[in-house]
């Protein structure tokens, strides 16, 4: 699944002036929203997602394209996200009871 994220992404003011980034909390609320467009996906991690682990490997920069990628596991939801083949971030969402 792939998401842009403009230039224009109101989560650049000011995180960095000259040198912006795509903050960690606004990269797993895209992967979330990817998650919840899909709802075979949605439905594994249930109303109340849990966030079970979050890694920021690389910075995002203005423009980017995200290509988010889904393993299921029997505990998790896993998540991977690169950006022109970079990794960005991993992490797993808790499985829904």
């Amino acid at each position: 699944m792939d998401v842009f994220i403009p230039l224009d992404h109101p989560a650049f003011a000011g995180h960095f002036p000259g040198q912006p980034l795509l903050p960690g909390v606004s990269l797993l609320a895209e992967v979330l929203e990817a998650v919840l467009r899909d709802p075979a996906l949605s439905a594994q991690i249930g109303p109340a997602p849990r966030l079970g682990a979050a890694k920021f490997l690389s910075p995002v920069r203005p423009g980017s394209t995200l290509s988010i990628r889904f393993t299921e596991s029997a505990t998790a939801l896993r998540f991977e996200v690169t950006v022109a083949e970079r990794a960005v971030a991993s992490g797993h969402f808790e499985r829904a009871p």
